[in-house]
């Protein structure tokens, strides 16, 4: 991967978040349940055994302790203490930071796009831009969720998390700027997922403070919770067959794991029936460890010389990743500093977004400069531009060399998506990143979507809401020219026009890191989220999401953790005897 490409699209994605001078007084959680894995027993049992302590995961323990004893098994470090995650002015440092032990794990997809994992307790909520929005009443419906505990689990998950962010210059002036592209209604600030335009949630907090998944252990009770850190997951283990029945199920009874140091140790589960492994590792975590446990399709398991427990064909397959494309704007006034709050929730299918407060430095102005000048005489602006015109658009341009580059950010993300791709494993290593596609815009119903987002997008920049925040003399397709031009992923590059925003799209397509599915309900899992075709395994993640929920997958995630832990200590329960 090419480490300067990377830091410019953090720069461009993350970087908005970026101002100099801004500390707090961090107060982290004082959890005695959390150890590094180089401190567990070689041998120890537990009625639920976790891996991944990420969205789903550490609202998942922190319920199951409440009535059991879980171990959580988390492969990256704590959030607590590195300021590059709870401080909103080092965001970027944790996306751009390729150490072995950093909290973010960057792979890039068989399309040639750069994405990241999480590699940290709390997982993406512990790195991403911090919305929080709910899932739509009808994604909630179609879940098969009970409506009054999903609520009550959301409303569990904001008591620790979330906030209601200040609406400055930048985004009111989107906001108005979507209301005049026809974005109705104004709905204001609420979680709740409707067509029209509102202002989300926010895991940050009014200090710039980041507040991840990790804080909703706080609920947990310590006696019954172990947390391990830096402790990867090799491997389910599953009884055998041998001595029993041939149609009987092989049922999960512990876990191998390895601390830091590399030294492998064995948790196992206690023997009875409503002991379980749970699967929370991510949408590319999770597909993954079933693989490498002997879960999967079974002639790609022998290719990887996996003992197959059990054939199925589905796991890994049903991948998505809601493709985003966006523009920089570069603005002559001032802006603040400001997480994504606005979003436009239209009824074709587009979410519109944005986020504002984008420093370049100086050598990244002259670029842009550069890339101006280029796109002009490509795109043949000067048939649409007067001289007069073109002499004060270049103008304008290269002053913002000798001055701070400022301005923001608007982008569009689809619902969905249609298309669909697969992972498969390259090794057997769990450290080591699976092959994924995505297979973006594969469906041409998501390149509509893209298409009149854009369009949506332009329509807000020229917006009398949003004159004040865009140079005159910079047209609109010369942003577009120079997002087209920049090394956003490892894409082929065409030329840009006017009237080519599908190619737009389909060059200049990132991520939004809400990518799911691999381990989907329906397919790999029943309604209750176990694992069809085996017993005591669970996956409760967003790998188990047929389709995105909603603007942001956060809050639903983190729900959904807290959901299923209170819908399995209900199965706990003893029945009562019918008189």
């Amino acid at each position: 991967m090419d480490l300067c490409c990377w830091k410019f699209l953090g720069f461009v994605l993350a970087g908005i978040f970026l101002f100099q001078g801004f500390s707090y007084s961090e107060k982290a959680p004082y959890y005695t349940f959390v150890h590094e894995a180089t401190s567990s027993p070689q041998i120890r049992y537990y009625d639920y055994i976790i891996i991944g302590g990420g969205t789903a995961g550490c609202p998942l323990a922190a319920t199951l302790s409440i009535n059991a004893t879980v171990l959580l098994l988390e492969r990256g470090g704590s959030p607590y203490g590195n300021s590059n995650i709870t401080n909103i002015g080092n965001f970027i440092a944790s996306l751009s930071d390729t150490s072995p032990n950093a909290p973010s794990q960057l792979f890039i997809s068989e399309d040639g796009v750069y994405n990241t994992r999480a590699r940290v307790l709390g997982g993406g909520s512990s790195l991403n831009a911090g919305f929080y929005t709910h899932a739509s009443a009808d994604y909630v419906k179609e879940a098969g969720w009970n409506e009054r505990l999903a609520n009550a689990s959301y409303k569990w998950v904001e008591t620790k998390v979330a906030f209601q962010p200040p609406t400055l210059q930048w985004q009111s002036a989107v906001r108005d700027g979507l209301l005049e592209a026809g974005v109705f209604p104004y709905n204001g600030f609420t979680y709740d997922h409707i067509h029209g335009t509102k202002i989300g949630g926010s895991i940050f907090d009014g200090d710039g403070h980041r507040h991840t998944a990790a804080d909703l252990l706080e609920y947990a009770d310590p006696k019954n919770l172990v947390v391990y850190l830096h402790a990867t997951a090799l491997k389910v283990l599953f009884t055998g067959r041998k001595g029993r029945r041939p149609w009987a199920k092989p049922k999960a009874y512990g876990v191998r794991f390895q601390d830091a140091r590399g030294f492998r140790r064995t948790a196992f589960l206690n023997k009875n029936c409503k002991s379980e492994v749970i699967l929370s590792a991510g949408a590319i975590g999770s597909p993954q460890l079933l693989m490498l446990s002997g879960i999967g399709p079974a002639k790609h398991l022998r290719a990887h010389r996996i003992r197959v427990v059990l054939d199925q064909p589905m796991v890994g397959q049903g991948m998505a990743d809601n493709p985003m494309n966006l523009l920089f704007v570069p603005s002559p006034l001032p802006v603040e500093v400001s997480l994504i709050q606005v979003v436009g929730i239209t009824q074709f299918g587009s979410f519109i977004e944005t986020a504002s407060g984008l420093t370049f430095s100086y050598n990244w102005a002259q670029r842009y400069v550069k890339d101006y000048e280029q796109s002009l005489n490509q795109t043949g602006q000067q048939t649409i531009l007067t001289p007069e015109a073109m002499a004060r658009a270049f103008e304008t341009v290269n002053s913002l060399v000798n001055s701070t580059l400022k301005g923001g950010i608007i982008l569009e993300k689809i619902t969905g998506p249609l298309s669909r791709g697969e992972l498969k494993l390259r090794t057997t290593n769990p450290d080591e990143n699976p092959s994924v596609k995505f297979n973006y815009f594969k469906e041409p119903e998501d390149l509509m979507r893209c298409v009149k987002g854009m369009e949506t997008i332009i329509k807000v920049i020229n917006s009398k809401a949003f004159k004040r925040f865009r140079y005159n003399h910079v047209p609109v397709q010369a942003l577009f020219s120079l997002m087209a031009n920049l090394p956003v992923n490892l894409r082929p590059r065409h030329a840009t026009t006017a009237a080519s925003l599908e190619r737009f799209c389909i060059d200049t397509v990132m991520t939004i890191w809400h990518y799911h599915g691999g381990c989907q309900v329906g397919q790999v899992l029943d309604h209750n989220y176990r694992v069809r075709g085996v017993d005591g395994l669970r996956v409760i993640d967003g790998s188990t999401f047929l389709r995105s929920p909603g603007t942001n997958p956060q809050a639903t995630v983190m729900m959904l953790g807290r959901y299923m832990g209170m819908r399995i200590l209900h199965d706990r329960l003893p029945k009562k005897r019918s008189k």
